[in-house]
């Protein structure tokens, strides 16, 4: 069929005119310009599947109180810190705006699956560094693109490690047991592959200021693949019970233990009495002040009174036979005899 027989007459286009006027050609066959369309773009994992943020932020937390007390106890340095909310983007897009050189590790997190990444910025190295041999903990400034951590660097680097693995155990321990461990170092985040450039990751960041302007921050990635596989645990936000009660018989014994060893202040007033200013100004060696005596005794423990003594010697030293126990919540003595 030519080009020319393709074109419609001008009888065929008067007749599909007057068969759209009067409705015996129907107009509403082609597409549906009704029809709502949402965007999906199938190489994109989904983030609303289920991945407790608020979760996370409860970890978070934890470990943060948990890291300052380890620099403290370790490094000698007690930085502010402030973390923010956990945020889910892509592994592009956490990549945009960091800076090399920065202690990158990649880190296993056992059982879940993947790795994650703990980076850490130079101006928190080098302020622990700074208190670690008894300086104020200044920070650095920017720092060469390619330059390298020293030995020394490296090992409070190490130890920032250390410190950290444990307080994320300690933290993440309430949910679920994990171990962590690392598996390399990079100076430069471009080269720790811990998901392709378009895969989502949890990002959290923990910012720190230790003064003398440094400010620093440490961040915690984790893929979202890792996490995924837990989230309904996530969602739950407690761990399940396994009916193993002798990890709080433990607990308790050892509280029990430790409340034993507290020290207390104890102190026996023999008696008091009222003086004025006046009077009390007036004192000079040698004069004599009157009260009457009580029957009994008042032992005081940590400023309480607590009992209701007799006061005699036992050898060559004072002593005091309790007789009576007061009740600190009400002032009230209690029948509770007792014999020292």
């Amino acid at each position: 069929m030519s080009e020319q027989e393709n074109i419609l007459t001008p009888e065929e286009i008067d007749a599909i005119t007057e068969g759209v006027k009067d409705g015996s050609i129907d107009v509403d066959s082609g597409f549906n310009t009704q029809a709502k369309v949402v965007k999906h773009d199938l190489a994109h994992e989904d983030s609303t599947l289920g991945v407790n943020i608020s979760a996370l932020d409860m970890i978070n937390e934890r470990f943060m109180r948990l890291f300052r007390l380890g620099l403290v106890e370790t490094l000698r340095t007690s930085p502010k810190m402030n973390v923010t909310r956990a945020q889910i983007l892509t592994f592009g897009e956490y990549l945009q705006g960091l800076n090399p050189p920065l202690s990158v590790n990649v880190i296993r997190m056992n059982p879940l699956r993947g790795f994650s990444m703990l980076l850490i910025d130079p101006s928190v190295i080098f302020s622990c560094l700074d208190n670690f041999f008894g300086g104020f903990g200044k920070g650095v400034g920017e720092l060469p693109p390619g330059r390298l951590f020293t030995p020394t660097e490296t090992r409070i680097i190490n130890i920032i490690l250390d410190i950290s693995f444990k307080s994320l155990t300690e933290a993440w321990n309430p949910l679920m047991a994990i171990e962590f461990e690392k598996v390399s170092s990079e100076i430069n985040p471009q080269f720790a592959q811990i998901a392709a450039e378009n895969d989502l990751v949890i990002h959290a960041r923990f910012e720190t200021d230790s003064g003398k302007g440094a400010k620093g921050f440490l961040d915690i990635v984790y893929p979202y693949s890792a996490l995924k596989p837990i989230r309904d645990l996530l969602r739950s936000g407690t761990q399940t019970a396994d009916g193993n009660e002798e990890s709080d018989k433990q607990w308790r014994t050892e509280l029990t233990s430790a409340i034993h060893d507290t020290s207390l202040q104890m102190s026996t007033i023999l008696g008091d009495t009222t003086l004025s200013l006046k009077n009390f100004k007036n004192l000079i060696e040698g004069d004599l002040l009157y009260f009457n005596k009580p029957d009994q005794a008042t032992v005081y423990i940590n400023d309480i009174p607590t009992f209701k003594v007799d006061v005699g010697s036992q050898g060559p030293n004072s002593a005091v036979k309790i007789k009576e126990f007061i009740n600190p919540e009400n002032g009230k003595d209690l029948e509770g005899k007792k014999d020292e």
